[in-house]
């Protein structure tokens, strides 16, 4: 087993970012700034600035910026504000954490946790790291605490793992389902109160239960998910002895003069861009008080409660399902058109009751069962005895310290099947969503907040369209001298400007604590792969469930970065045609055209440089024993 990151053992988490009314009122402020410079700016753009002798060219680019606006508008409600769910003390029994008034008999008894290791593939020494961890997990009061091996991969060295470690032993004799089905077959073996999530490799700390289960004092609170945090991202070299082991203490003094000027530079630091703060400190977080932050699988604790509701729900829907299409198909057989006598319909019901298979609903064997899981249980109501619907059943808590750490991705091949599976799962559940017509009816059962925060989801992942375009446009503008506008004037600039500042300064302001510069070269970077995820969606395939591999691969992956090469050349290459030609005589660029262009042209550079320099990346511990 590769242990590089053993050195790494004593690294601790960050805590979450602090709260703060004043950050919080700027960001705010500006945010609705930029959101009304924005849409000033697409009045312009779609009144006065088309460009209609290239159609083929400006209207593209205008759908883009008019996609992107709506994506920033779903994040700026995203982002809008910060209400974290108030932490209680760990309930002492399981009678504190039930709804007295639905069931007054609940014994005051222990509360009885399950925590739920799922693993396949991985090195078995590695699941031991987890198994070890878990058992250190302590907690105030009596609880009982059983630690379950669920393996997939039927191995004897991993039963032996479990039997060394006194821990449970799962396996089945079939992958139906990946990880969803393997964790439904614990289900049902299983009979704790709560049930804890845990990858391979996920190793959760002692406080665990402590910080997490006072959360379910209120009986409506469903899962509580922890942030993931990485604890082997790379730290990289400072700039200065980076460069001293290639020029000596020359090189050593340049690297000190840079970083006089331009702060602290660390080579080789996170170079897939691992570090989830950004998603869970902010994006997450900031969705406590939607009730809308879904769960992302490791380190999230489940009621065992609310999965036995959806697995109900779900087969009820299924017998309704399958009635509706046995009615169909008996009316066009008899030619029936008055209905069909009741009885008949309540015996096929009964019928097909026995017949239906009992399926575990909540976790959907699907690659993105985890957002499915958030769907299904926010969209269950609590209904009044009267038939009028009251607030959601279920309640969502993302709590926002760390209490687990697990292994990166650490090559690029790793990282794009992680992020592959994201981006297709996601969009794969929009498409069920839309054909079914089942997000967006009034009768799904969620609130329009969480119809924004889930919408924002699957909109971000569709940006690989709009990405590529941005991409593309100062290419076409450099080699053809084609403008996308009418004129790159001062009223273009009047227009663009204030909303480019306003939307940086926001950003910069609403963000503050995260690398957001990182974030959104890897955001415009990873567009090839979100393109691929929803072209294999739209196709009709099914996203592959491949086990995020938790040991380093070797080699270099350019293979999977030669579109953001070839970007790369074309934009240096375009830069280099149109700067030449603009002094020779007759040039057709103009030189706002050619300095807009030319700026936007290496921003995209140095944004798609990133994961071409990931593709190459090796550790810096390795790369000095080459």
């Amino acid at each position: 087993m590769d242990t590089y990151f053993k050195k790494y053992e004593t690294r601790t988490p960050p805590p979450p970012l602090p709260y703060s009314l004043t950050q919080e009122l700027l960001w705010q402020f500006l945010a609705v700034i930029t959101a009304i410079l924005g849409l000033w700016y697409l009045h312009w753009r779609w009144m006065y600035s088309l460009n209609y002798d290239a159609l083929w060219f400006s209207l593209p680019l205008l759908i883009a910026e008019t996609m992107a606006y709506i994506g920033l508008i779903l994040y700026i409600i995203n982002l809008w504000q910060i209400r974290d769910t108030p932490t209680k003390a760990p309930p002492k029994s399981i009678r504190e954490c039930t709804d007295l008034t639905l069931d007054p008999t609940c014994p005051d008894r222990p509360i009885h946790v399950d925590v739920f290791i799922a693993t396949y593939s991985e090195n078995p020494e590695l699941v031991r790291l987890s198994i070890q961890d878990a058992k250190k997990i302590v907690y105030p009061h009596p609880v009982i605490l059983k630690i379950y091996i669920l393996d997939d991969g039927r191995r004897a060295t991993m039963r032996q793992v479990a039997e060394e470690e006194e821990v449970y032993y799962i396996t089945r004799n079939n992958n139906i389902g990946f990880k969803a089905g393997n964790l439904a077959n614990a289900m049902d073996m299983t009979g704790g109160d709560f049930f804890i999530i845990c990858d391979a490799d996920t190793r959760p700390f002692p406080s665990f239960l402590e910080h997490t289960l006072g959360y379910f004092t209120d009986p409506q609170v469903a899962w509580v998910q922890t942030p993931q945090w990485f604890f082997d991202i790379p730290e990289g070299q400072t700039l200065p002895n980076y460069l001293s082991r290639y020029l000596g203490k020359f090189g050593e003094s340049i690297g000190h003069t840079v970083e006089k000027i331009v702060g602290t530079v660390h080579i080789g630091y996170d170079p897939f861009v691992n570090d989830p703060k950004i998603f869970y400190d902010i994006i997450l977080r900031r969705r406590n008080w939607a009730n809308a932050s879904f769960c992302c699988g490791a380190g999230s604790i489940y009621r065992r409660e609310a999965v036995r509701e959806a697995q109900l729900i779900g087969y009820a829907d299924s017998v309704s399902q399958s009635l509706e299409t046995h009615l169909s198909a008996i009316q066009a057989l008899t030619g029936e058109t008055h209905g069909i006598d009741p009885l008949i319909v309540k015996q096929l019901r009964h019928q097909l009751i026995h017949e239906t298979q009992f399926e575990d609903k909540l976790f959907k064997f699907h690659v993105s069962e985890d957002i499915f899981t958030s769907i299904v249980l926010h969209s269950i109501r609590r209904t009044a005895p009267d038939g009028s619907e009251q607030r959601a059943k279920w309640k969502s808590v993302l709590h926002p310290a760390v209490e687990s750490k697990m292994l990166s991705p650490q090559d690029l091949q790793s990282w794009v099947v992680q992020r592959f599976k994201y981006a297709g799962g996601t969009l794969d559940i929009a498409k069920d969503i839309l054909f079914k017509n089942k997000l967006f009816t009034k009768a799904n059962g969620l609130s329009w907040a969480q119809r924004l925060m889930y919408g924002q989801t699957i909109w971000s992942y569709l940006g690989g369209i709009w990405n590529l375009i941005f991409l593309l446009a100062p290419i076409i503008y450099l080699f053809t001298a084609v403008k996308p506008i009418q004129a790159f004037s001062d009223s273009f600039i009047l227009h663009f400007l204030p909303f480019i500042i306003s939307m940086e300064l926001a950003f910069m302001v609403g963000t503050w604590g995260t690398n957001n510069w990182q974030s959104k070269t890897s955001y415009l970077s990873f567009y090839s792969f979100n393109l691929k995820a929803l072209w294999t969606v739209l196709r009709g395939r099914k996203i592959a469930f491949p086990v995020t591999p938790k040991d380093r691969q070797t080699g270099n992956f350019l293979h999977l970065v030669w579109s953001q090469c070839l970007l790369i050349v074309l934009t240096i290459a375009s830069l280099l045609y149109a700067w030449f030609y603009f002094f020779q005589p007759h040039s057709p660029h103009s030189m706002g055209g050619l300095v807009l262009n030319s700026f936007w042209g290496l921003l995209n550079v140095m944004a798609l440089s990133g994961i071409i320099r990931a593709a190459f990346w090796t550790p810096l511990d390795e790369e000095a024993q080459a």
